[in-house]
């Protein structure tokens, strides 16, 4: 399994169901019981225990919406094309020519796609909320995906790793996939508190985003 094929299954585990187990996996963090904590991690998948905060954010957030890797590069290639016509508009100068985002061989979709992956889990990690009996539940799960040991071992990693926007940014060689980087990391983010608000912040700054630019993406993603 690619990681793109992870991506789209973590959020096609379905709005439905993440909105079912919420309740479960609130009151289990309310109260401390492992085991509904369990039941509802499975009822809600890897997403529900990934993306759901101790801040009553919705769990998924905005990701779910988007619904698959392929749409959100859409939304971040859309957005970074409208926001260059704008720039060439106010300079007078030649409205860029809009095009569809290049296909990638395999390896540099793999490489790409690992750089989005690692983008969402360090957005959804922005406010600290998963500690070591989270991770091991999410790391259970994704047991249960059929993706291969090496990518599981890489995504496990990732879990632990401290959240470093600088980290997250080396992965984003071209501005395009900046923009999607941010993009996708601001859909998973949600609803801002300081310590998202912070993150995104830092994460803009390392990827280099314009600041209108920087505007119009989290715009895109509080409309999805």
């Amino acid at each position: 399994m690619s990681a793109q094929s992870l991506i789209d299954q973590l959020l096609k585990t379905g709005l439905s169901a993440v909105n079912d187990a919420r309740g479960s996996v609130r009151n289990a963090r309310d109260s401390g019981d492992l085991h509904k904590y369990a039941k509802g991690a499975a009822a809600g998948g890897v997403l529900a225990l990934l993306l759901g905060t101790r801040g009553g954010r919705r769990m998924g957030g905005s990701a779910l919406k988007i619904g698959s890797m392929a749409a959100m590069g859409m939304l971040a290639w859309k957005t970074y094309q409208d926001w260059q016509a704008q720039k060439a508009a106010a300079t007078g100068a030649a409205a860029p020519t809009l095009s569809a985002p290049p296909a990638l061989p395999a390896p540099q979709a793999e490489a790409h796609d690992r750089v989005m992956l690692k983008a969402m889990i360090a957005a959804a990690k922005a406010d600290g909320h998963l500690d070591e009996r989270e991770r091991e539940l999410v790391e259970a799960e994704l047991k249960r995906c059929e993706s291969d040991a090496t990518l599981r071992a890489w995504f496990e990693t990732e879990l632990r790793r401290p959240v470093e926007p600088a980290d997250v940014a080396a992965g984003a060689n071209t501005p395009e996939l900046a923009a999607e980087v941010y993009l996708a990391s601001a859909l998973v983010v949600d609803d801002t508190g300081t310590m998202e608000r912070a993150y995104l912040d830092a994460l803009a700054r390392e990827l280099r985003l314009d600041d209108g630019l920087k505007r119009q993406l989290e715009a895109r993603a509080q409309a999805a």
